[in-house]
């Protein structure tokens, strides 16, 4: 029982890399985050850890300040037992999309991406890139 205390719940090691995840594809610091909060940014670091579980108000007040659903945070969770249509599909293309956001260039297109206000716009970037990806599959 004693060794239950030192290891971190995979939920909330989860819970804490989709708070990391979200917060780093805005562009936030762990130190504005935490200001946001009222507590410290050693606490942001110990709930992205998962060292430290989050509340469900505190989990509330970063949704909100993240701006995602409560949701978001429990995507893809380990031992999440969803009966879906799309079985494993679902969940390889959700880590596909987590592994992207996690490369340089992803985050890098993403933060400017979601700068972009005009939704024509956005429209024809996302159209460019499919071109562009079309393109290389015929190289």
């Amino acid at each position: 029982m004693i060794e239950n205390k030192k290891k971190p719940n995979p939920i909330d090691i989860h819970v804490g890399s989709r708070i990391r995840l979200r917060r780093t594809m805005l562009g936030m610091s762990q130190e504005k985050l935490g200001e946001s909060l009222g507590i410290t940014f050693q606490q942001i670091q110990k709930y992205e850890k998962g060292t430290n579980r989050v509340g469900a108000s505190r989990l509330q007040n970063i949704s909100n300040i993240l701006n995602v659903p409560v949701s978001f945070f429990f995507e893809d969770a380990p031992g999440e037992s969803s009966v879906t249509a799309s079985g494993m599909a679902e969940a390889s293309s959700s880590n596909y999309v987590v592994d992207f956001l996690s490369s340089s260039e992803g985050l890098q297109l993403n933060r400017a991406f979601v700068k972009i206000g005009d939704p024509k716009v956005r429209r024809k970037i996302v159209d460019l890139v499919k071109a562009l990806a079309a393109e290389a599959d015929t190289e």
